[in-house]
């Protein structure tokens, strides 16, 4: 760590962990888990945004396995040609057999910066990353994938250095038969239980994907159900200092797209009720956004009606988010309640310090324990139930009056991995009562299994 705090630069940071990674995975894994609140923000947003053109937009040797739609590429420790027909090929040639996740990304929504194409490799690489670090998952168990199918990315196109592949984005049939080889692949080498997270793809493909496959596959979808989790679990925390049930409050979105609608459905799901995207406008709407559309008279006095509001500002990076801290707790004369998707710091308003909260689920909280609690049950398919059993009671009691005082809704970085094994554990315990775990008996103590099953970096002694 000594010599990782002489870089000024996040991003200097960012890549000599990359390095590390590299040389001693061992070693990487205990730096980042003994350090997790200091480099977490080093590996993945806000630092990752700005690494991902300019470390990844170049050949590197590293962990990862691009699959392209035309032509052989030189990848990250591996070189491949992916023809289409040949995928499976592909996997069977790599080097670990006993894959349990994979997160796969097309490139063409990443973070809130846009179509990176192949240089989108490093999210699936920081997510699985964090696989590991926060959720215990083995460092082998795990295969990042970029599926390269073009990009719209002019500047990438004109990019002489561009590792990618130089055309516009396949669509329609050609991007669907793709997919679908590569999901029937991935079952056919890995089995049933192989769970696989669609990550950063587009909305017109992203709910596609997940209906499409989430009845013959252990698919999540991160941007949807992951971001929908973390900020009902801090909902339900945050009734602690608004008081109430979810019921008795009003949910006004930014946006209607994989976030916004994906929230709006699990709240539903969690107290029956609908969101707000106007009804007059069903005909021009994308079918994901329908269920949410009704009429309502506009409202003109909103911070009358808001005594106490609970504001999110989800997107990322940090240069991407909808509002800063300072901004939400100015204009709310002190009384918001904020979490973002990247960091922000502590604000002092009226001579009281708040601490801004963290609601990213890529960062730390749902989708780490979620994805242990599939692996150690052998849960064959994710039901929405699982999602609800994330949320609730995982960690709302790990937060102190100390941090309420704070305006805290989410705990701190240091309870992560018993937070994990929290979730893990109710996760598996709802796919036991559906009945779609396949890891039998059932352990008696359900905690404590994912805490035995959870990696630790530690070297062994042979004395």
């Amino acid at each position: 760590m000594h010599n990782l705090r002489q870089y000024d630069v996040p991003l200097h940071r960012y890549v000599a962990m990359m390095d590390l990674q590299e040389r001693n995975e061992r070693l990487f894994y205990k730096l980042l888990i003994d350090n997790v609140e200091e480099l977490l923000p080093v590996v993945y947003t806000p630092t990752v945004g700005r690494g991902l053109p300019k470390v990844w937009g170049h050949f590197q040797a590293s962990s990862g396995s691009f699959h392209q739609l035309e032509r052989e590429v030189a990848t990250r420790a591996l070189t491949i040609g992916v023809f289409r027909g040949k995928i499976l090929e592909v996997l069977k040639n790599w080097p670990e057999k006993s894959i349990q996740v994979i997160v796969v990304t097309d490139g063409e929504r990443i973070l809130g910066l846009g179509d990176l194409g192949c240089q989108g490799m490093g999210i699936p690489v920081g997510k699985l990353s964090l696989y590991t670090a926060l959720g215990g998952v083995r460092p082998s168990a795990c295969l990042p994938i970029t599926i390269d199918v073009g990009t719209n990315n002019e500047n990438l196109l004109n990019d002489e250095f561009y590792v990618g592949l130089r055309q516009k984005r396949a669509t329609g049939q050609e991007y669907a038969e793709l997919l679908d080889e590569f999901m029937l692949a991935v079952k056919q080498n890995y089995g049933e239980k192989i769970l696989i997270q669609f990550e950063d793809f587009a909305n017109h493909n992203a709910f596609e994907l997940l209906e499409k496959y989430r009845k013959t596959h252990l698919v999540f979808n991160d941007d949807i159900q992951g971001t929908a989790s973390v900020v009902l679990a801090g909902l339900i925390s945050a009734l602690k200092l608004v008081g109430g049930t979810l019921a008795d409050h009003t949910f006004l979105f930014l946006g209607a797209g994989e976030a916004g609608t994906g929230i709006a459905e699990l709240i539903a799901l969690e107290i029956s009720r609908k969101g707000l995207v106007v009804s007059s406008r069903a005909e021009s709407l994308q079918h994901f956004k329908k269920p949410w559309a009704h009429e309502h008279e506009p409202v003109k006095e909103l911070l009358d009606a808001v005594k106490k509001p609970l504001i999110l500002a989800l997107s990322n990076p940090t240069s991407q988010s909808e509002c800063t801290a300072e901004e939400a707790y100015t204009w709310s004369e002190g009384h918001a309640i904020f979490a973002s998707g990247s960091p922000f710091g502590p604000v002092e308003y009226d001579g009281k310090v708040f601490v801004p909260g963290q609601a990213n689920n890529a960062y730390i909280f749902i989708f780490p324990g979620f994805g242990l609690g599939l692996i150690m049950s052998g849960t064959i398919r994710v039901h929405d139930d699982m999602l609800l059993a994330a949320c609730n009671g995982s960690f709302g009691s790990s937060s102190d009056e100390e941090n309420y005082a704070k305006g805290l809704i989410y705990p701190p970085f240091s309870n992560i991995r018993k937070i994990s094994a929290q979730i893990a554990a109710n996760v598996a315990a709802k796919a036991y009562e559906l009945g779609l775990a396949s890891r039998l008996p059932r352990p008696k103590d359900l905690v404590k299994f994912a805490e035995s099953c959870m990696y630790s970096p530690i070297y062994r002694s042979y004395l």
